[in-house]
């Protein structure tokens, strides 16, 4: 009876071994009483099915019961009138866990200070708690100095959990690459007409259309008046 299976069989089915008279001395003998007999073979299935559903259920709710924080990171260009180039950066937080989240933290470095400087807002910023569900938002502005791809990184996210004494962390998702002061092709001429033309073409054929049936109307009086 020194057998693990033997002894766990004992332990969970002493009904059965006192009513079938199981011999269960060994794993092998425990193993062909099983499969000769169907109904002891239905009762281990059913209690193996039901101990896996258990502890699935035990780790589900253990791992459930916390914050789960996504974040998600964007970057824009806007090109100024000067000739510069700006980034406009957003981030936004979202708690899609059970619990809220304590003393979040987020920290942005992967804006080098050698390529770009800060005109609006800051790369990081804290908030006291996201409560589950929630959703918080931070942006902030750079302005490019010099012309290149970029690749930036994501941000960090840090909270804490009332439940664990180590500090939590997150990541943001990635920024598409950045073609910073890329060259653009001038302008074409009378590229500002066809511009013009797509946007408001149907307004302007009806307005010319109407200019030339008054035109067409005022014409041929003036014509007689000079006759007579």
């Amino acid at each position: 009876m020194n057998e693990p299976w033997c002894r766990l069989f004992k332990f969970i089915f002493p009904f059965l071994i006192e009513e079938k008279n199981i011999n269960v001395t060994s794993s092998g003998r425990l193993m062909a009483t099983l499969i000769g007999n169907p109904l002891i073979k239905a009762f281990f299935i059913i209690f193996l099915v039901s101990a896996a559903t258990a502890t699935a259920t035990a780790t589900a709710t253990a791992t459930g019961d916390a914050p789960f924080i996504i974040a998600h990171k964007k970057a824009s260009l806007n090109r100024l009138k000067s000739g510069t180039e700006r980034v406009s950066v957003s981030v936004d937080i979202y708690n899609q866990g059970f619990t809220a989240a304590y003393d979040l933290s987020l920290i942005d470095n992967s804006w080098p200070q050698d390529a770009f400087d800060i005109v609006n807002g800051n790369t990081s910023h804290s908030w006291q708690k996201l409560d589950a569900g929630g959703h918080l938002s931070h942006s902030f502005e750079l302005e490019a100095k010099r012309k290149g791809m970029f690749h930036g990184a994501p941000a960090v996210i840090y909270f804490r959990i009332p439940t664990k004494s180590v500090q939590q962390e997150a990541y943001s998702t990635p920024i598409f690459p950045l073609d910073i002061l890329e060259e653009r092709p001038p302008e074409k001429k009378f590229e500002w007409a066809k511009r013009l033309m797509a946007k408001y073409g149907s307004q302007i054929s009806v307005i010319s259309i109407v200019v030339l049936f008054i035109y067409l109307i005022i014409t041929p009086s003036k014509a007689s008046k000079k006759k007579r």
